[in-house]
């Protein structure tokens, strides 16, 4: 029990809890963070010696919080003593932290941390990379790595958020109950973030971007743990684990995308599945859909498919049309445009795809899917044009090589095609 993948395992497991204690009681992000590291450094020295303690996370939390007093005190040396509720909470050490640590109170920790780290101030990248650091524990240069940043940049990066948030005056009161919906909601909007910087890669950087997607179903999980009744974060949650279940397939052996309708489905991750549709199975009884259920219905009808072809086509078009009037985005409407080709042929589809095309001129996926439908339609030369516009705007090299392959189909029929007219009879 004390070695030390099980030690490292445990502070990881109790970071997120220890964390949210700590800026509690000392309302700042720097301080808590090194009363915490110190905490861990405790662990290490005593943890092999005496034996882990019943409940890591209360010992994290105790050590921790009297690491920081006593920085606090030795900083007040030099400069005059913090307000009382710059330093909240200086209960008598000697309590049982373990017996006070009820659900209530652990649930508003952790979701007062990771609303810190999700503040509206905040650029997205801002967001990401706070919570990966604080939450998650992940170092700068993993973290780096995985954004593909150098470290200094990230470091600075990381820097400037938190300089954000101490400027901003944000109060780190507990969200009361009218609040908590619209925080719980601006997190789970941020771990989505978190899992598509990791899901949205190339199979050179997927073994360095896979931990984000790792972590944040690690950090959805948590949130249900937290909040079991709230049906959108089981949609999140089992969203997650359904479009990272499939995470083997989504590459072949040469480091090029294969289409879901051509991945090896023994390659899926049968478990993640099963987790991910009984998620799916418990939101919906709840009778309160929401956008993140709703895409994790679409994507347990994918999961469900044991081929291709038997994928309910004409079920997710009516899931995307629920998706368009909760959640109105272009995006959404090019996803439902594949399910119409599907079941209502190319020509449905391009006819509702055509009115994106402004709002979608930058977007790599929208000629990725026009290409296809012309191409479909034998209307070759439009098709080659879409293609070309998507192949400069592909975000990484899988996917202007699988447009790419497109290209080459056109080409060696346009080939054939000259070859058999200059072979017919005059």
């Amino acid at each position: 029990m004390t070695d030390p993948s099980w030690i490292s395992s445990a502070l990881s497991a109790a970071r997120p809890q220890a964390m949210g204690a700590m800026l509690r009681y000392f309302r700042d992000l720097d301080t808590a963070e090194e009363a915490f590291q110190d905490a861990c450094l405790r662990a290490l020295k005593s943890w092999p010696q005496n034996g882990p303690p019943r409940d890591p996370a209360a010992w994290l939390i105790l050590v921790g919080r009297n690491s920081g007093i006593d920085a606090v005190r030795k900083r007040s040396r030099q400069t005059a003593m913090p307000d009382e509720d710059q330093i909240s909470d200086l209960e008598d050490a000697e309590r049982d932290i373990a017996d006070r640590l009820d659900g209530a109170h652990y649930r508003d920790d952790i979701l007062r941390l990771l609303f810190v780290c999700c503040h509206p101030d905040l650029p997205a990248t801002q967001q990401i990379a706070l919570a990966l650091r604080i939450v998650s524990g992940l170092s700068v240069k993993q973290i780096a790595r995985a954004f593909l940043v150098g470290e200094s940049a990230m470091e600075q990066r990381i820097t400037r958020a938190k300089a954000r948030i101490a400027s901003s005056g944000m109060p780190f009161e507990t969200p009361g109950p009218t609040e908590r919906p619209e925080r719980l909601a601006s997190v789970a909007a941020m771990l989505y973030l978190v899992f598509n910087e990791g899901y949205s890669t190339s199979s050179g950087d997927a073994a360095a971007r896979a931990p984000l997607c790792e972590e944040a179903i690690r950090l959805a999980r948590l949130l249900l743990r937290l909040f079991q009744t709230e049906p959108e974060i089981m949609g999140l949650t089992a969203l997650m684990l359904l479009q990272h279940a499939r995470a083997p397939a989504r590459f072949d052996a040469d480091g090029e995308i294969v289409l879901l309708d051509d991945q090896d489905r023994h390659l899926w991750s049968r478990k993640m599945i099963d987790e991910g549709l009984a998620l799916v199975d418990k939101a919906l009884r709840h009778r309160t859909p929401g956008p993140y259920q709703v895409q994790a219905a679409i994507a347990a009808l994918h999961a469900r498919a044991a081929r291709a072809e038997d994928t309910d086509w004409q079920e997710i078009e009516l899931l995307y049309g629920m998706l368009e009037r909760m959640q109105p985005s272009p995006v959404v409407t090019l996803n439902k445009a594949v399910a119409v080709a599907k079941v209502r042929g190319p020509e449905a589809a391009l006819a509702l795809i055509e009115p994106l095309e402004e709002r979608l001129c930058g977007y790599f996926h929208f000629f990725g899917l026009k290409g296809g439908l012309l191409m479909q339609l034998g209307r070759n030369e439009e098709a080659r044009t879409a293609f070309d516009q998507a192949i400069a705007l592909a975000n990484t090299a899988a996917e202007a090589a699988h447009i790419r392959q497109h290209i080459d189909r056109l080409t060696r029929e346009a080939g054939a095609h000259r070859v058999q007219h200059s072979a017919a009879p005059h």
